[in-house]
C-alpha cells in the first residue's frame, strides 16, 4: 500500500449545510481544490448514513482528499436524521432520502466551484444509493462508481435470500442500525440544542426489523429502490465492483447484462471493503486509480481507456486450504465479454432417491454473511458441515474455472406444504478438506416466483432450480466437486415451523458450471495506494474484544449457539479530541427439531465523548418465532451528560408480532 501525501496547499476543507425543499439542512464535508472557484470542476458525492464526523471519518480521508489533488471537488453527505444533518431518519432508502439525493445533485451541480458535471461513488449503503439515484437520472449525474451494493433490495441484500428469511441478517443488521440510528448528532456541529435535537430523534425512529418481515414476499416495499426493476432508467456509466467474499457479488454481472449505459464490471477476492484499503482477504489493488480512469473519461471526457476495458475483470482463485481468514489469496485476473458465450460443464447428480433432514443447527459453519477481513469471517473446513447434508461428490479430471453463478436442479418432495433448500458446492482436496466455493438457497414456496406464496403439496414431486451465488473459482484435477443438500442452515436462514423433511430424485437433478472462455484477456492493476488516513489511537478504558466467533453445544439438550461479534471497529479516539467506544454482540441458538427454540440477540452499546459531554447508547433486539409468527423485542436507552447534569434522554422498550405468511 502506498501513502500519497496530500500538498494541504493544494485542498481546501469546507463544512457545508445543504437546504432541502422542506428547510432540512444536511451536513456535508467538501475537500476542493484550492483553485476550484477560478477553474471549476467536477463534483463526485458520497451520500450515506453512518457519520461523516467520527464513525467513517478514517475512511473518507483516504478518498476525498485524494480525488481533490486529482482534480474533483469530492463531497460526503450524511442522510437526514443521521450524523449531524437535520430531520428525521424514517427507513433504508426512504423516498424522502432519495428525494433529498437528487437535491443534493442538484445543488452540487449549481455551486460556483462546480463545473456541473456530477459523480457519485460508495460502498454499501453508499452503493446502493448511487445505483438508485442512477436510476432517477438527474440530469447533472453523469457517471457512478457503485461497490458492494445490489441492484435488488428485496432477494438480494439483508433481509432474504432466495425468499428465505436471513435469520443472521435480519436481526443483526436491524439490531445495529437500531443503534448506529440512536447516536446523536455532535455537539460540537450542531450546537446546544444536541440534546433536544437527539430526543426528537429517538421519539421518532421505529424498530426496522418488523417493517423488513411485514414484507415476506415482493411487493411493492422492496420494488421502490431496486434498480432490477428498471434498468432502462441508468443513463449515467457505470463501474461495478463487488468481491467473491461479498454477499452483493451478483449485482456486478446482472448490471453488465442488462444495463443499456456503459458499464464496467470488477470483482476481486475481496470481502465487503473498499479493495484499496489492504483488508482480507487481498490482494488489493490501485482501484482509487481505476476510479480516476472513470471520472476521467465520463466527467472531463478525457479518453483513459476505459472503454477498451474487458466488460468483466474478474479474479479466479486457486484452490486453497479452507480457513477462516485469508490474508491474500492465490489466483488469477482474467478479462471476459459479459455476458458472452462460455463453455459448460454439467453432470447428472447420480442414482435413487435420497432423504434431506438435516440437523436444524446444520450451517454454524457458514461463515459471517458479511466479511469485513476479521479473522473469523470466512467459513472453516466444511467437512463437519457436511457430515450434516447429503453430499455427491463429482471427479475432476481436468482443471475446471468456474466463473458466474452454477445452477443445481432438483426434482424433490418435501413431507409439509413449505421447506427451504440450501445447495452448497465444496472443493475436497486428495486430503479430504471441504472449502466452501459457494452456495445458494430457495424457500420452496417461491419456486415459482418471488413475488408469491405457493404453498407445495407434501408428497408431490417438483422440479426447481437453484441458482447458486456465483463464484470464481479453479477446481484443480485429482479433486472433487462435492454438491452438499441440506433443508437447514442456521443462523443464515430462519427455518419454516415445521419440522420437514425433502426427499429427492438424483435421477433427475444435475448441476452446471459456466466456466471461463479462453483465451480470457490479460488483466492488470496498479498497486494500491490512498491518501494518509486520520491518525487514531486507542481510547482509554477501551475494552479487549471477546472471541469473534464461538460455537457451544448442548449436548444433552441439542441445542447451539453461536455467539458472534461483528467486530465493525468503531472504538477509537479521533484527532479532534472525541473518544468513542463501541461493543457488539449477536447471538443465534437453536435446538434440534424444536420450531419454537429459534432466536436471534443483537446487543450494542455506544459511548461518545469530548470535552464537557458523553452520550451513551445501549439498544437490544431480540427475534423468536413459533408456527405461525415472529415476535420482534427490543429496547433503546440514551443518556446525555453535559458537565455534572446528567439526563436519560430516552428510555424505552418494544414488542411487535409478524404473521409468518411465507417464511
Amino acid at each position: 500500500m502506498t501513502v500519497v501525501d496530500i500538498d494541504p496547499s493544494a485542498v481546501e476543507v469546507r463544512d457545508l449545510w445543504i437546504p432541502m425543499a422542506d428547510g432540512v439542512r444536511l451536513h456535508a464535508r467538501a475537500w476542493l481544490p484550492c483553485d476550484a472557484e477560478a477553474h471549476p470542476v467536477p463534483a463526485l458525492l458520497e451520500y450515506l448514513p453512518y457519520r461523516l464526523d467520527d464513525w467513517t471519518s478514517v475512511r473518507d480521508s483516504e478518498r476525498h482528499p485524494y480525488h481533490a489533488a486529482h482534480g474533483y471537488a469530492s463531497v460526503r453527505v450524511d442522510i437526514r436524521g443521521t450524523g449531524s444533518s437535520e430531520g428525521l431518519f424514517d427507513d433504508e432508502y426512504s423516498p424522502a432520502e432519495l428525494d433529498d439525493g437528487e437535491a443534493v445533485i442538484e445543488w452540487l451541480a449549481a455551486q460556483p466551484w462546480c463545473d456541473g458535471a456530477v459523480g457519485m461513488f460508495g460502498i454499501s449503503w453508499g452503493g446502493f444509493n448511487a445505483l438508485q439515484l442512477a436510476e432517477r437520472a438527474p440530469a447533472p449525474l453523469k457517471a457512478i462508481v457503485t461497490v458492494c451494493s445490489t441492484d435488488d433490495r428485496y432477494d438480494n441484500d439483508v433481509h432474504y435470500m432466495g425468499g428465505a428469511l436471513l435469520g443472521i441478517d435480519m436481526t443483526a443488521w436491524a439490531g445495529t442500525m437500531l443503534a448506529f440510528a440512536s447516536r446523536p448528532p455532535r455537539p460540537d456541529v450542531v450546537g446546544d440544542g444536541w440534546v433536544e435535537q437527539w430526543r426528537e430523534r429517538l421519539q421518532h425512529q421505529r424498530p426496522l426489523a418488523p417493517v423488513w418481515m411485514s414484507h415476506q414476499e415482493r411487493d411493492d416495499y422492496w420494488r421502490r429502490g431496486s434498480v432490477c426493476e428498471n434498468y432502462a432508467g441508468v443513463q449515467a456509466a457505470v463501474l461495478a465492483v463487488g468481491g467473491w467474499s461479498d454477499p452483493y457479488r451478483d449485482t456486478v454481472l446482472r448490471l453488465l447484462t442488462h444495463l443499456d449505459a456503459p458499464a464496467k464490471g470488477i470483482i476481486g477476492p475481496w470481502s465487503h471493503q473498499y479493495p484499496d484499503r489492504g483488508l482480507a482477504p487481498g490482494p488489493s489493488i490501485g482501484f482509487l486509480q481505476e476510479t480516476l480512469r472513470w471520472w476521467d473519461r465520463w466527467l472531463k471526457g478525457v479518453d483513459t481507456g476505459v472503454e477498451s476495458d474487458p466488460a468483466l475483470r474478474a479474479w479466479v482463485n486457486d484452490p486453497e486450504r479452507p480457513a477462516p481468514y485469508v490474508a491474500e489469496r492465490s489466483g488469477r485476473w482474467v478479462g471476459v465479454d459479459w455476458p458472452g458465450a462460455a463453455p459448460r460443464f454439467a453432470a447428472r447428480l447420480g442414482t435413487g432417491r435420497v432423504t434431506v433432514r438435516s440437523p436444524w443447527s446444520t450451517g454454524q459453519d457458514a461463515g459471517r454473511f458479511f466479511p469485513f477481513g476479521n479473522d473469523a469471517d470466512l467459513p472453516p473446513d466444511q467437512r463437519a458441515e457436511d457430515g450434516r447434508s447429503v453430499c455427491i461428490d463429482l471427479p475432476v479430471e481436468e482443471p475446471l474455472d468456474l466463473l458466474g453463478n452454477p445452477t443445481v436442479r432438483l426434482r424433490l418432495r418435501s413431507t409439509h406444504d413449505r421447506g427451504h433448500v440450501i445447495v452448497r458446492l465444496c472443493d475436497i482436496a486428495p486430503d479430504g478438506a471441504s472449502t466452501l466455493v459457494t452456495r445458494g438457497v430457495l424457500n420452496l414456496r417461491k419456486r415459482v416466483s418471488m413475488e408469491r406464496d405457493d404453498p407445495l403439496v407434501p408428497g408431490e414431486d417438483v422440479d426447481v432450480d437453484v441458482r447458486l451465488v456465483s463464484a470464481g473459482y479453479r477446481f484443480a484435477a485429482g479433486h472433487r466437486m462435492r454438491i452438499a443438500i441440506s433443508n437447514h442452515y442456521w443462523p443464515w436462514i430462519w427455518p419454516h415451523g415445521v419440522d420437514d423433511a425433502l426427499d429427492v430424485d438424483l435421477d433427475e437433478s444435475s448441476v452446471e458450471l459456466p466456466l471461463v472462455a479462453e483465451p480470457a484477456s490479460p488483466v492488470s492493476f496498479e498497486p494500491p495506494e490512498h491518501a494518509r488516513p486520520l491518525a487514531i489511537s486507542s481510547p482509554a478504558g477501551a475494552e479487549q474484544p471477546g472471541p469473534a466467533r464461538v460455537i457451544r453445544v448442548d449436548v444433552a439438550a441439542g441445542e447451539t449457539v453461536v455467539d458472534v461479534d461483528p467486530g465493525y471497529g468503531g472504538t477509537r479516539r479521533y484527532p479532534d479530541g472525541l473518544s468513542f467506544w463501541e461493543t457488539a454482540r449477536e447471538t443465534y441458538t437453536i435446538r434440534e427439531h424444536d420450531v419454537d427454540s429459534p432466536r436471534a440477540e443483537s446487543q450494542w452499546r455506544i459511548r461518545m465523548a469530548k470535552d464537557d459531554w458523553e452520550a451513551v447508547v445501549e439498544t437490544s433486539m431480540t427475534i423468536t418465532s413459533d408456527a405461525g409468527a415472529f415476535r420482534i423485542a427490543g429496547s433503546v436507552r440514551a443518556v446525555a451528560s453535559r458537565g455534572e447534569d446528567v439526563e436519560t434522554v430516552f428510555d424505552d422498550r418494544f414488542v411487535e408480532h409478524v404473521e409468518r405468511t411465507s417464511a
